[in-house]
C-alpha cells in the first residue's frame, strides 16, 4: 500500500451512536485499503465516542478527535481537513454508508479523466436503513455556473485531489457549508465530470435540517451573502434562482434505484 495514494475521510459526528458504526464499517469494507478516518466529534451527549474508540482498538487507520464544546458541523469538518495527511480528502457523515467498490472507482474515474475533483450518483435509505427505492442521480457535468444554482454534489459522495488542489476548507456555517465547499473548488476547475454509478447511500432522517426546508433558508441565503459577499439584493435575486433550480429543476435528478 506505500505506493498507493492515502486518502483522508473526514467524518463529522454529533449524537450519531445509532447510526456511526455501520458509517465506519462502510469505509473499513473498502476494496481500496490505503485511507485514514478522521472522526471528528462535535461535543455529542450520547455514546458516540466510546463506538468509535471501540473500532478504533482494532484498527489503527481510525482517528478521533473531539471538541470541547459544540462548533457546529462546519468548524468540525475544517478540524478533520486541517488533521488530514492523504493525497485525497473524501467525506461521509457519520449516518451514512459507502458502497465497497466507492473508493476505487472513483480514483480510477479521477486517474481515467485528469479530474481534480468528482461525485457520484448515491441511493436513499430510510432512518432503520431500509432502501426506499430511489436514487439521486449526478450529473454527467457540472459547471461552476449550474452549482451556483443549488449544490448538486451529494457530500458523502465528493472527493477531491488535496495533492493538487491543496487543503479546501469550508466556510464557518452550521449548514449548507459542503456547497460552499464545491463552490470553492469548482471556481477554479470550471468543471468536473461525475460518476453515473451508485456509489453511496444516503439515509433520510427525521429530525434531519434537510428536511425542514424553512429553516434551510437561511444557510442557502448564507451562501450568496456571507460567503459569495454577494450583496443583498443580488443574494435575494439569487435566492429566487436557488428555489426555482431546487424545487422543479433539481428534484429531477430523483429517479427509481437501479438495481
Amino acid at each position: 500500500m506505500d505506493n498507493l495514494p492515502l486518502v483522508s475521510v473526514i467524518m463529522p459526528s454529533y449524537n450519531s451512536s445509532a447510526y456511526i458504526e455501520e458509517a465506519i464499517k462502510s469505509v473499513q469494507k473498502q476494496s481500496y485499503k490505503n485511507w485514514e478516518l478522521w472522526v471528528i466529534d462535535d461535543f455529542s451527549e450520547d455514546h458516540t465516542i466510546e463506538r468509535v474508540e471501540n473500532l478504533m482498538i482494532l484498527d489503527q487507520r481510525i482517528k478521533l478527535l473531539s471538541n470541547s464544546k459544540n462548533l457546529g458541523t462546519g468548524a468540525t469538518r475544517n478540524r478533520g481537513i486541517e488533521a488530514a495527511n492523504g493525497n485525497y480528502i473524501a467525506f461521509l457523515d457519520s449516518d451514512d454508508i459507502w458502497l465497497s467498490h466507492k473508493l476505487q472507482t472513483q480514483l480510477d474515474f479521477m486517474d481515467k479523466h485528469d479530474l481534480l475533483f468528482t461525485f457520484s450518483s448515491y441511493k436513499l435509505i430510510a432512518e432503520n436503513g431500509e432502501e426506499t427505492g430511489e436514487m439521486v442521480k449526478a450529473l454527467p457535468i457540472l459547471t461552476y455556473q449550474k452549482l451556483l444554482k443549488s449544490n448538486y454534489v451529494g457530500n458523502l459522495t465528493g472527493i477531491y485531489n488535496a495533492n493538487k488542489l491543496g487543503k479546501v476548507y469550508a466556510p464557518l456555517l452550521r449548514k449548507r457549508q459542503d456547497w460552499a465547499l464545491w463552490l470553492s473548488i469548482l471556481k477554479n476547475a470550471g468543471e468536473t465530470k461525475a460518476i453515473d454509478e451508485v456509489l453511496a447511500a444516503y439515509r433520510v432522517r427525521k429530525d434531519s435540517i434537510s428536511q425542514n426546508k424553512f429553516a434551510l433558508l437561511k444557510y442557502n441565503f448564507l451562501i450568496f451573502y456571507r460567503f459569495l459577499d454577494q450583496g443583498l439584493f443580488k443574494s435575494l435575486n439569487s435566492m429566487i434562482i436557488f428555489l426555482w433550480e431546487h424545487f422543479f429543476i433539481k428534484k429531477k435528478q430523483v429517479k427509481p434505484l437501479d438495481h
